[in-house]
């Protein structure tokens, strides 16, 4: 390994920030930063195509660093480049509450964040969606508006993780060339040496995924970078740099070993690291010509970034901006609009997942943003509207991909897809998957990113698959998760309406959870106000004179309607409320609230647990569902064994009535 003097002063400044910022926070991940420093010096004084003054450059390249309990090596980056948020009094309340500096790197705390982290597993997974967007976006505007890489750092762990399969999987299918992956192979993890658990071919596995793979000393920025420019060369493939490195490197004791994973390195074990470095600098000190040398690596994409300007001003940009913008609401809610003028002629009886197709074939002019896929299970989900080309390696510019059975790899690339931006990601799965998906939802919620999961077959409703299939505790875990919109639609004009609420919904993603089963239309007129987005309202019966309200959310509304048929025989006077999201109607005005819910007694009927409706239920309340898994039978024959019927509906309210 040779590295000139000025490289390996650049490095090891990483090295002490890493260091030092662990060690004042006394918790921290201080090994991987100082493994991968040489890597990542060479990295972003070579190649990475970025501007510190301007975060936000549409063109710049994506850094992504996956493991992200070595969030030290990102802000210590983002600090020597110049970007004006991270700080050194940010470095020094590293782990602290308040600082932009969190224990992994989390997207929206600070500039050059491309992602959340430390899930391991779904930063490359979300980079695959990242290489995606650019090569979508490249395909449909241009190379002289779109032209640029996504950078990795990966670890061990990060390789281990059944996501990261699944990603690398579809990277390598889709020939997603713009894909560029540093793996950090320290052989070490937290339990120790990663002989413990591991003897894969992790090379071999990726170049069976379609993958370039590359081999270096981690440690030599020579050769690190001489791997990079032969990655960004092959066209065809994404690329993994193996970068052999020692973990804590500098580290007298320590280095090598799971000492320096999860742990500050003390006192003396730093007194002896900055003496095996040559760095005789005061914790926090970086040398006026170290901190040159970063600065001017930090402004180098400047000429790109007003080249890049130069191209987009003297285009006709405007596709290309407002899909960067991602802001379709007048034309979406033209389109609903009209789609549900239709509906309000001719009434459909249709399941809400062939509702939400033709919802998404009104949508797709209106939006040509839209980024769609399923997981395996298009012709189920009803996921690809009519026109929709295939997205491929052959054809980027196709607005439909076929994720094949990878449901987590799909909903981690779909939150790439998000962060990038110029796509507003679906995809589709059954209700039940979503506990194969539920991380990346998470952290779809987190991130605060505009993803939409079509979750169809929602219910004991899809009937014959059996209680493997059947998702009866799934809307409750859905609905605990902060920031996630779910809905339930009743009929086919709520669907459309909960694809309007999901569009335009900038900060929050999205669950919409459909039915197989075909539903009569309840909403026949007067639909122009989009309910939906109220959360919860009045289907049936008044406002006042009501002895019972029956809420209901789905397939379940029209059981909810036929029981109050019943009471209504029986001269009580019940008022049916649809609730489509119960997080968009927690957030009216508790005017509407109780406009909506009344005063008496509440009876909630849902193919699913109790749970979630305790939000609405109190004393006395009642509620008609599931309290164990499904079976298998007709969806009919299985409503009536878990007595889910317009008569054990009208018998609750009666029992809750007195």
């Amino acid at each position: 390994m040779v590295n000139s003097p000025e490289r390996q002063d650049m490095a090891n400044a990483i090295r002490a920030l890493a260091m030092d910022a662990v060690e004042a926070a006394k918790s921290g991940h201080p090994g991987m930063p100082m493994g991968m420093a040489d890597a990542a010096t060479a990295l972003f004084a070579d190649h990475l195509k970025f501007d510190a003054s301007a975060p936000d450059w549409p063109d710049r390249d994506r850094f992504v660093l996956s493991a992200g309990h070595g969030s030290m090596l990102v802000y210590a980056l983002l600090h020597l480049t110049g970007y004006a948020d991270m700080t050194m009094d940010q470095l020094r309340n590293f782990r602290q509450l308040g600082s932009i500096t969190a224990g992994h790197p989390e997207a929206g705390h600070a500039a050059g964040i491309e992602t959340t982290t430390g899930p391991l597993g779904q930063g490359i997974a979300n980079a695959v969606g990242m290489a995606m967007a650019e090569q979508h976006l490249a395909a449909k505007f241009s190379r002289d508006l779109v032209d640029h890489f996504t950078y990795v750092i990966a670890g061990d762990g990060c390789l281990m993780e059944g996501v990261s399969h699944e990603a690398a999987s579809i990277a390598g299918h889709m020939g997603l060339s713009r894909l560029i992956v540093l793996f950090d192979d320290n052989g070490i993890s937290i339990d120790g040496s990663t002989d413990l658990a591991v003897s894969d071919d992790t090379t071999g596995r990726f170049e069976a995924y379609g993958w370039q793979v590359l081999a270096v000393d981690g440690h030599d920025m020579a050769a690190v970078s001489a791997a990079i420019a032969e990655a960004k060369a092959d066209e065809t493939r994404p690329s993994l740099i193996r970068c052999r490195t020692v973990i804590g490197y500098g580290a007298p004791k320590k280095a090598g070993t799971s000492g320096v994973h999860g742990a500050p390195l003390g006192g003396e074990e730093i007194e002896g690291t900055r003496a095996a470095l040559g760095w005789a600098h005061a914790p926090f000190e970086i040398p006026s010509k170290i901190a040159d040398d970063w600065r001017l690596v930090g402004s180098r994409g400047s000429a790109a970034r007003h080249a890049w300007q130069d191209r987009h001003a003297a285009a006709d940009t405007s596709a290309f901006d407002a899909a960067m913008a991602g802001d379709f609401d007048a034309a979406i809610e033209a389109a609903i609009q009209g789609w549900k003028a239709s509906l309000e002629a001719e009434p459909q009886k249709i399941a809400t997942r062939v509702a939400s197709q033709k919802a998404i074939e009104a949508i797709l002019p209106a939006c040509p943003a839209l980024l769609g896929g399923s997981a395996d299970l298009t012709g189920s989900n009803n996921t690809r509207g009519g026109g929709q080309e295939i997205f491929s390696k052959d054809n980027q510019a196709g607005t439909y991909v076929h994720y094949g059975v990878r449901e987590h790899g799909m909903a981690a690339a779909m939150n790439g897809i998000a962060l990038h931006g110029g796509a507003i990601p679906y995809g589709g799965t059954f209700l039940v998957f979503t506990d194969y998906c539920r991380p990346s939802i998470r952290l779809s919620a987190l991130m605060r990113q505009r993803v939409i999961y079509v979750m169809t077959h929602d219910s004991i409703g899809l009937g014959e698959d059996g209680p493997t299939h059947q998702p009866v505790e799934h809307l409750a875990a859905l609905r605990c998760i902060p920031n996630l919109l779910v809905f339930r639609p009743g009929d086919a004009v709520e669907t459309a309406e909960a694809w309007q609420c999901a569009l335009s919904a900038k900060d929050a993603p999205s669950v919409l959870a459909l039915s197989r089963q075909g539903l009569e239309q309840f909403r026949l007129s007067n639909l122009s106000e989009n309910m939906t987005a109220r959360g919860a309202y009045i289907v049936a019966g008044g406002e006042d004179d009501r002895q019972v309200t029956l809420m209901a959310s789905g397939s379940e509304v029209g059981v909810a309607i036929a029981a109050r048929d019943l009471l209504a025989s029986d001269g009580i006077a019940a008022t049916v409320v649809s609730v489509p999201c119960l997080e968009l109607f927690s957030q009216q005005d508790a005017g509407w609230r109780a406009k909506v819910l009344g005063s008496g007694p509440r009876v909630a009927v849902e193919a699913a647990l109790r749970q979630p409706w305790d939000r609405l239920l109190g004393d006395g309340d009642g509620f008609v569902g599931m309290d164990d898994f499904g079976a298998s039978a007709p969806a009919g024959d299985l409503y009536r064994h878990f007595g889910i019927t317009a008569d054990a509906v009208a018998a609750e309210a009666k029992r809750c009535i007195g």
